[in-house]
């Protein structure tokens, strides 16, 4: 498993209000909030563990996307075809005074290889297993794009090495096409390129969806270390694309913080890293990093504004440790540790409707990995 800007409540409302209208056109552009001073938790709620859906095991949801047009939400499941084929879900999330009155599913589709199957187990073959984690839904061109991580298992006598991947579907679930990887994000047996379990996580569109950025979400080998405990961070590539050729444009380097606690025992598996971003505008964008350390239950979850203008393309640079460069630059919006509640393994984001009284909303989704002492949470925030 794996931190305010100037406004007007009128300028906000008035954005608010075209957005809404906007929303119901079939070419609907991107998502844009003037302003996030604050967030209010207003709401949330927790699936069952394991509840059954049309023949299926619910968990793992690792993305969530939201369409304004018809309401609905997409879920995608980081199962491995392990409990059923890879696929993801479809969500009426009903609000009420209180918050989230219910979460209820609508369909599951299962995501489709090229030629039309679904995917295999890694039982049943391990070089074609996806590992679903980031999930969006194309408005303008009535479609999705997810996310899979592939996989890096090298042994001395044994060898996975499966490409992390971007792939167009149809809402059906059926193959479109996928997105060229820059060069440094190919699986190598040898200590270059991604690590194991930490390439794309997050996912999203800007500039009315000419634009995708994409996260890794741990350093690759050659960025250094994943972070630590104390000041030591750890560097982490965000990759532009363009949508209507699907090949990169550029990269960003962006800081993610250190673990921020000690993992008990002193030496145990500890993690920092990004699960999601989410386009504000064509230069902001929320940022979660989400941490764990063994022997504490609830992660720690933290959501960034980060701004992309000045930051410097650093596809060309072999490693981010080799010289300064300009980042992406950051600032602290919420630190759910402040929430008093438990917080699980947060996974996802996404804009949500417009409340009664003209704010928009975000809405979070934890990842409970199937088990049964994890939790698939939602949570429901007020933008002020």
């Amino acid at each position: 498993m794996y931190r305010n800007f100037k406004h007007t409540t009128q300028v906000l409302a008035a954005a608010l209000l075209a957005l809404l209208l906007s929303s119901c056109q079939s070419m609907r552009k991107a998502v844009t909030v003037p302003a996030i001073n604050r967030l209010n938790l207003i709401g949330t709620y927790v699936l069952p563990h394991k509840m059954q859906f049309e023949g299926t095991t619910v968990g793992g949801l690792s993305g969530i996307d939201y369409d304004a047009r018809t309401g609905r939400y997409y879920l995608i499941c980081d199962d491995r075809s392990s409990y059923n084929p890879a696929r993801f879900y479809t969500a009426a999330i009903a609000l009420g005074p209180k918050g989230i009155d219910s979460v209820r599913l609508l369909a599951v589709t299962s995501l489709r290889q090229p030629n039309g199957d679904v995917y295999p187990s890694n039982k049943q073959d391990s070089t074609r297993t996806p590992d679903p984690e980031s999930m969006r839904w194309d408005a303008r061109r009535r479609r999705l794009v997810w996310g899979s991580e592939g996989e890096r298992i090298v042994r001395r006598d044994h060898a996975v090495l499966e490409d992390p991947s971007l792939i167009a579907i149809k809402p059906s679930g059926a193959y479109i096409d996928s997105f060229a990887l820059p060069a440094n994000m190919h699986m190598r047996a040898t200590e270059q390129g991604p690590r194991q379990n930490g390439v794309f996580e997050g996912l999203t569109f800007m500039d009315n969806y000419r634009h995708m950025l994409v996260s890794v979400e741990e350093p690759i080998y050659e960025d250094g270390p994943r972070a630590g405990l104390g000041d030591s961070t750890g560097w982490i590539r965000m990759i532009s694309y363009d949508m209507a050729t699907r090949k990169p444009l550029a990269q960003y380097g962006y800081m993610i913080d250190p673990v921020p606690y000690a993992p008990v025992p002193a030496g145990a598996f500890k993690i920092n890293g990004i699960p999601d971003i989410l386009a504000i505008n064509d230069h902001q964008l929320l940022v979660i990093e989400r941490a764990f350390s063994t022997g504490r239950r609830p992660c720690s979850i933290r959501l960034y504004l980060a701004e992309l203008s000045g930051a410097e393309d650093v596809s060309g640079r072999k490693s981010l440790r080799d010289a300064p460069f300009r980042a992406v630059q950051k600032k602290l919006l919420l630190d759910m540790d402040s929430l008093g509640r438990y917080t699980d393994n947060v996974e996802g984001v996404t804009f949500g409707p417009l409340l009664p009284n003209g704010h928009r909303t975000l809405v979070f989704v934890a990842d409970d990995n199937f088990d049964e002492q994890e939790e698939n949470q939602f949570f429901l925030f007020e933008i002020l």
